[in-house]
């Protein structure tokens, strides 16, 4: 039995057992995926719109066991019927996710709604502002299970897929929607920018099974997720991030930040924009995170490297994950504001 074929063996004996329940995909560059955070960071950008896209690549290896990408538009709506302090944005993301080098693949669809206000204003211009966000989220999950061998079609020296699998039970799982809420607190300056964060993720827990099994369902994600930015000289900027996520019983934290410098004029902030990114992350007993990126006038390019700590790292083959992220924003900015990642 190949080792694709005896992975996806014990993932359907133990998904036939009730032990398995499904969890969301990360990011390593969570800070470049807003829709996948919060809700209420719908819109939350430096202009009208931004268009984002992501992709990492799991463990590459002789096999390439886990494979995640998306792409999403928010942006500013309605504004000539808003006030001129508050705003609404709308928001869809599509994603993907492959597991088992394809055998299980995942769709996801979501649509997202905030409406965020400004609480305070001070006489120079600091904002308190205060965001809340839902959204609806649609998944079609898949198995193709012509790419398994199953322990009834073992004939001695091989696997005959024209036997029956002996699994009767098995199916390939049934789309269903979820509801997604978030709320944010934003602090605003000239210099510095802070976010704070909340969310709940598939808060109707809908059913998720592969044996139509009516226990199981797909758990709730909970975040909290914070970031600071704040101009540290004439050209750099310093951007943290933080996020916490649980979900099934399972939780982590990934923090670090990333130092921007300006290789373009400072006084043409804004306008044609060149910022050199480097950073480091840490997730919680899994990685160390590198971070590349470059800003050119609306465009934004990341690149992480994934460098293993946990266990996995002492395996004959040593896993090597990439991700890459994509960020164009509208060319109208927001002037005297920080030039922060998600924003």
């Amino acid at each position: 039995m190949t080792t694709l074929k005896f992975a996806g063996f014990i993932f359907l004996s133990l998904a036939s057992m009730g032990y398995c329940k499904g969890q969301d995909p990360t990011f390593s560059q969570f800070f470049s995926s807003p829709l996948n955070i919060n809700p209420a960071l719908t819109a939350n950008v430096n202009g009208d719109w931004r268009v984002i896209a992501n992709c990492r690549d799991q463990w590459i290896g002789p096999a390439s066991p886990y494979a995640t990408g998306t792409i999403s538009y928010d942006g500013k709506i309605l504004k000539s019927k808003v006030s001129e302090s508050n705003y609404i944005g709308l928001g869809g993301m599509l994603m993907f996710d492959q597991a088992m080098a394809r055998v299980l693949k995942t769709s996801y669809a979501s649509l997202d709604m905030s409406y965020n206000i400004k609480l305070a204003e001070s006489e120079n211009g600091d904002e308190h502002r205060l965001g809340m966000g839902g959204g609806l989220s649609y998944s079609h999950a898949q198995v193709d299970y012509d790419r398994l061998n199953f322990s009834m079609q073992f004939v001695g020296n091989g696997f005959d897929t024209n036997l029956p699998t002996g699994e009767a039970a098995l199916t390939n799982m049934k789309p269903y929607l979820s509801a997604n809420i978030g709320l944010l607190y934003s602090y605003i300056s000239s210099y510095s920018n802070i976010d704070i964060g909340i969310a709940g993720y598939h808060l109707n827990k809908p059913k998720q099974t592969y044996t139509n099994d009516p226990k199981q369902f797909l758990p709730v994600r909970y975040v909290a997720h914070g970031s600071f930015g704040i101009f540290v000289g004439e050209k750099i900027i310093l951007n943290t991030y933080g996020i916490y996520q649980a979900q099934s019983g399972t939780n982590y934290f990934s923090i670090g930040g990333a130092v921007g410098y300006y290789l373009s004029d400072v006084s043409d902030k804004g306008q044609d924009d060149i910022i050199l990114n480097a950073g480091l992350w840490y997730w919680s007993k899994n990685a160390v995170i590198p971070y590349l990126g470059l800003s050119y006038k609306n465009f934004q390019f990341g690149l992480t490297y994934d460098i293993t700590v946990s266990k996995l790292n002492q395996a004959p083959s040593k896993p090597k994950t990439f991700e890459l992220s994509f960020i164009m924003r509208s060319k109208e900015r927001i002037k005297g504001i920080i030039p922060c990642f998600w924003k």
